[in-house]
This record gives C-alpha cells, structure tokens and sequence, in this order.
C-alpha cells in the first residue's frame, strides 16, 4: 500500500473530487479541502481512517493557516494538489465577475500554491506541488478576459517557483496540468465542443503524476488543438470571434 499523504484543495466536486477518490483507490492517505463542508464530510465518510477534512476558502486571508493546520493534522504532506478555480464569459466585463476571477485564481491560487511551498521548503522535506491550470493560458480569450489572463498567470507562476526551488536546491517538483473542457459545474450551462468526463481526467492527471510530468495538457486532441493554436498570429487572433 502507499503511504504517502496527499492535500487536494478544491476536492468537493468536479476534477478535485475524482482525482482524491483515484489517489484514496491507491491507498494514499488523503486531505481534502474546499468550501462545502457536507461534500468533505461525504468523502471522509469513504474512508474514515485515511481522510483528513478542513473547510477551507482559498480567498481568505487565513486560508495558509487552516491548509498548515491540515498538514499537521495528517503529519506531513507528500503532494500538494491544486483544484480551486473559477472561470466565466463576461463579455460586458462585469467587475464582480472580474473581481471574483482574480481573487480565487490569482490571490487565492497564490497564496495557497505559496504556502505548501513554503511548507516543503520550511521541512526540507522533498514533495510535489500539482495544479490544475487550463489551456485557457495559451492566448488571451474575448469572451473571458480575466479567467484567460489568471490561467497565464498561474502558468508564470508555476514557472517561477519551479526556478526558485531548483536556485534554492529544495527537491520540490511541479505538475502544472492544463485540461480543455471538462463537464463540469463551470461549464454545466455552455454547449461546448470536446467535453471530457472529469473521471476521465482526473486518471490522466494521476497517471501524469506518477509518471513525474512537467508540464501535461489533457487530451491528445487538445494537445493538438494548442499545438496549432499556439501558430495563430496575434494579427489575425485579434480578428476572430471565439466562444461567444
């Protein structure tokens, strides 16, 4: 059995959700976090033994404690996984919608992304930071600004630490996981094309952390969308109407 001890941010539904019943299925030991209490308890009550719980927002300024609190109830953490997120159309620029994009995506992302950093390099303990991210990151989108402009960021993001931890010699390692669509609460409204199950992302996601990826964007049909996509002249993306 593993025995390794992994911390899921944003675990009460969606990609987070499944990833942390596909890690507890492998015998990891599990902490599970997120703003809907009733969803942890519901996944604690899987395996009471190997789930720790916390109810956590990551646009909170206290948020670092409660996940440092987390980590010392279960007694260590091996992976940090990132699954918080939002993301919205918002082609009027709605500054609520703009406002509460960059405080879960960027805020929120950052400081907790920086706590468990800060945790592995405070242990020297080796480990892995893991984020979900999107494809949204490869160009800037019309039809949603800031939820385009935070996936970059948290792309840069990453980057950066993965530089700081290699000029600082700690053995922390990155994941940063950028999927398309997945069939989610965040999409649950949209006919977009492509859709993919979150079951069936969250074991491409495992597998790539088992494997040590870098960097992995899921499925091979978005790797090739993003291969060409990345091509597109910023003279003639400007000129096209995307998802609207």
């Amino acid at each position: 059995m593993n025995s390794k001890r992994a911390i899921i941010m944003g675990a009460t539904s969606g990609i987070g959700r499944c990833v942390a019943l596909g890690l507890l299925r492998q015998g990891w030991t599990i902490g599970v976090a997120g703003r809907r209490t009733e969803a942890l308890e519901s996944l604690k009550a899987v395996d009471p033994e190997h789930v720790f719980t916390r109810t956590i927002d990551v646009t909170c300024p206290d948020a670092p404690k409660h996940l440092r609190a987390l980590i010392d109830e279960m007694g260590g953490m091996d992976l940090y996984f990132h699954s918080s997120g939002c993301g919205h159309q918002n082609t009027e620029l709605e500054p609520a919608i703009e406002d509460r994009t960059l405080m879960t995506n960027a805020f929120g992302f950052t400081q907790m992304v920086g706590e468990a950093f800060r945790y592995f390099r405070d242990t020297h303990c080796p480990g892995r930071i893991a984020v979900i991210t999107s494809i949204a990151g490869t160009k800037g989108l019309g039809a949603a600004p800031a939820y385009s402009a935070t996936k970059r960021f948290q792309w840069t993001y990453i980057d950066a630490l993965a530089q700081l931890a290699r000029m600082e010699e700690l053995d922390i390692r990155f994941t940063d996981i950028r999927p398309g669509f997945v069939r989610t609460a965040l999409i649950a409204d949209k006919d977009y094309p492509l859709q993919m199950a979150p079951a069936s992302v969250a074991g491409h996601i495992i597998s790539a952390l088992e494997k040590g990826r870098r960097v992995t964007t899921i499925d091979w049909r978005y790797r090739l969308l993003c291969f060409f996509w990345r091509l597109v002249p910023r003279c003639l993306w400007e000129r096209m109407h995307i998802i609207r």
